[in-house]
């Protein structure tokens, strides 16, 4: 099977999903509440502690195997970068790096993000960069409900501050997430297509050697005002 052989994700949805500023106004109004898990509180304090308090926070949300965690880790040397996935085998996967040659600025956690996203607001912290590479884009016109920018947790996300970035291979999640940040922040967020010359993950460099176009969004939410 020849490697660089991934598909675009194929849908019936064309454009952004017609129902989703509804739900993103109903998660604006009706905040969501369910109780945190003790587990996930764990987690938090686990990624919390090595953090000297001083270095600014990066969350790698969904890191899978980590490859991405270890690029910002070394790209950011001065931060505290979190890795967080809730698949205990992907984390495992972090080959090909010893963990002798890991940077020390990092760490990998298992939690599930709508804990851990709620979790970090609740204790008053903010990020100085936010990584969303590549979620699943549950492509189904169905499956609206199963993405990131339709879940009741979205609204913590521009909450938690900092430089927030996305990145799909399918353009009409990114049309999304910008249109339901743009309903939570009250302006349009701009989208882009880009060449990932560095891929940040397995599945950005698959995409790239593929011939895919790659979709991001890069939006600085202290200037976002």
């Amino acid at each position: 099977m020849s490697y660089a052989n991934s598909r675009i994700p194929q849908s019936a949805q064309q454009g952004v999903h017609e129902a989703l500023a509804e739900r993103v106004r109903k998660h604006l109004e009706h905040p969501f509440r369910k109780p945190c898990t003790d587990y996930n509180r764990a987690a938090l304090a686990e990624a919390l502690a090595g953090w000297g308090r001083s270095a600014p926070l990066i969350l790698d949300a969904g890191c899978g195997v980590g490859h991405s965690t270890i690029q910002i880790a070394r790209q950011f040397p001065d931060h505290w970068v979190i890795g967080v996935d809730q698949s205990a085998d992907r984390l495992a996967r972090r080959k090909p790096y010893p963990e002798a040659l890991l940077p020390k600025n990092m760490v990998f956690v298992r939690a599930d993000l709508v804990d851990f996203w709620r979790l970090l607001d609740e204790a008053g912290l903010r990020l100085a960069r936010h990584y969303l590479l590549y979620p699943n884009p549950w492509p189904k016109i169905g499956h609206l409900g199963r993405r990131w920018h339709a879940h009741p947790v979205f609204p913590w996300i521009p909450r938690l501050g900092g430089v927030l970035e996305c990145r799909s291979n399918w353009k009409v999640y990114i049309e999304e997430f910008a249109f339901a940040l743009g309903l939570v922040l009250g302006r349009e967020v701009a989208w882009e297509g880009f060449e990932a010359v560095t891929p940040l993950t397995p599945f950005e460099r698959k995409y790239r050697d593929s011939g895919q176009p790659l979709y991001r969004i890069g939006l600085d939410l202290a200037a976002a005002g």
